[in-house]
């Protein structure tokens, strides 16, 4: 029997729609939420990925302000506008598109921004925050792969979960999520011992590792739900000479004949990352001002 899809643009159209209503209620308390996306140099799908994020923040009712910076930009350039968009009132949310020129250290610059306007998640301030349990701003991918997953199994507590990947940005704080929601979490990469033995064993499976279909139906166990961060371009000759097609970390093909639900890719997690920015950037503002964001979209 194949495996529901789980539907990750359609949960994004509702979670934008809820951002919506909440930036409308800060509005009518005369905050307007603001993000500030920052973009260094001239990488295709960065500038596609930015000019998505300036249309859906609009949408929502925010204001936005975009940052486009030549690829020749010094890291201390780079600090000085950032601290400014940490002094500015009117953002409350600060992304820097990465990722940077080679002679910019990412790390200095997200440790650069103010916490409180840190929508990416990433800075050591909302890690730590997240690991301990208080109120942090999240990574946006695993945020939208929490959504999903609660939206699709409902209570997450005593599930059996395996996180592919142990990286800051998906890895670490999707781990750190599922212990949240009281999961028994195992974090697997590419030294674990009889990897798809321990794949075999969960009943979440969320595949971050960047690998092109890695994770073979085999491995998944029957009726498990399956969360395929990965996005990946391949060769796609059938298309035509030099054509590529996407495909997830998982071969979805394979897995969704035993999974019991599967996010396709496209369409299943990706969505999720942009309309979790703009959660983010809510709750950002409302926390600034000391009101009350929506419970569903914030940790």
């Amino acid at each position: 029997m194949a495996a529901t899809l789980i539907d990750g643009k359609a949960y994004a159209v509702r979670v934008r729609a809820r951002v919506a209503e909440g930036v409308a209620a800060l509005v009518a308390q005369g905050v307007t939420p603001g993000l500030a996306v920052v973009l260094v140099g001239d990488d295709p799908a960065s500038q596609v990925y930015v000019r998505n994020k300036g249309l859906q923040t609009a949408e929502a009712g925010m204001q936005g302000f975009t940052h486009r910076l030549p690829e020749t930009t010094t890291q201390a350039a780079l600090l000085a506008l950032v601290a400014r968009l940490n002094e500015d009132p009117s953002v409350h949310g600060i992304l820097v598109q990465l990722p940077l020129p080679a002679q910019i250290d990412a790390d200095a610059v997200i440790a650069a921004i103010d916490p409180g306007k840190d929508v990416d998640g990433f800075h050591p301030v909302n890690a730590g925050r997240l690991a301990v349990g208080q109120a942090a701003l999240v990574p946006c991918t695993p945020l939208g792969c929490l959504m999903l997953l609660r939206d699709h199994l409902g209570d997450l507590a005593g599930q059996n979960a395996v996180v592919l990947g142990r990286s800051n940005i998906v890895g670490k704080p999707m781990a750190q999520l599922l212990l949240r929601d009281s999961c028994t979490v195992t974090i697997a990469h590419s030294r674990t011992r009889d990897l798809p033995g321990v794949v075999r064993c969960a009943d979440i499976v969320v595949a971050a590792v960047g690998r092109p279909e890695m994770v073979r139906g085999d491995w998944i166990r029957p009726g498990a739900t399956v969360i395929d961060v990965g996005i990946n371009r391949i060769p796609a000759p059938e298309r035509g000479a030099g054509k590529t097609r996407l495909v997830g970390d998982v071969a979805t093909a394979e897995a969704a004949q035993v999974a019991g639900a599967i996010t396709p890719v496209p369409g299943g997690v990706g969505p999720m990352t942009i309309a979790c920015l703009l959660a983010n950037t809510l709750t950002a503002a409302a926390r600034a001002h000391g009101l009350q964001a929506p419970a569903d979209l914030t940790l």
